[in-house]
């Protein structure tokens, strides 16, 4: 998967942002908010594959209107494990919020009050792991997640649950 070998490699990097540390700090967050919903893991990912495939499109939107560097601004400054309303509402539309959260309810069966109450988590997650592949040096400078993530043609080849299943995988080999 091109995404998780981004992530991979930009932890391997030193000159870049990623760390195990933060991979195992998107887990956590996932576990907590499964365990606050009463479900499993694989649920909140699966939330989070609805939630960063219109992330992606907001994203590439933002590219096209503002420039690349502040799309890397936006992820820099958004991205997180602590929730940011403002995330949500600076990369959505209420329209888009809305169809993200029927899109989650209907792949998952959570109700849509749960979903919308969790994206103000779940999109700085997702923005978080955009971040690793930010510069430590230069944070304005190229971001190999982030460009992976945006030039993807949208043919299902990358997926944020995906990603983070092979994450926890490699979170458990590297503890």
């Amino acid at each position: 998967m091109a995404l998780f070998d981004q992530i991979i490699n930009a932890i391997d990097n030193p000159t870049r942002q990623g760390s195990s540390d933060q991979l195992a700090g998107i887990l956590s967050t996932v576990q907590q908010l499964s365990n606050n919903a009463h479900t499993n893991p694989s649920t909140i990912e699966s939330i989070l594959s609805v939630v960063g495939h219109h992330a992606r499109s907001a994203l590439q939107q933002k590219r096209q209107t503002q420039g690349y560097e502040q799309t890397q601004e936006f992820v820099n400054q958004y991205s997180g494990t602590q929730p940011s309303t403002q995330a949500v509402d600076f990369l959505f539309s209420t329209p888009q919020i809305q169809q993200i959260v029927q899109e989650a309810e209907r792949r998952t069966g959570i109700n849509s009050g749960t979903i919308q109450a969790m994206l103000p988590f779940l999109v700085p997650l997702v923005l978080k792991l955009l971040q690793s592949g930010t510069s430590a040096q230069n944070p304005q400078g190229s971001n190999s997640v982030l460009n992976s993530f945006l030039d993807a043609d949208n043919d299902g080849d990358v997926d944020i649950a995906d990603a983070l299943q092979m994450a926890g995988r490699y979170i458990g080999r590297a503890g």
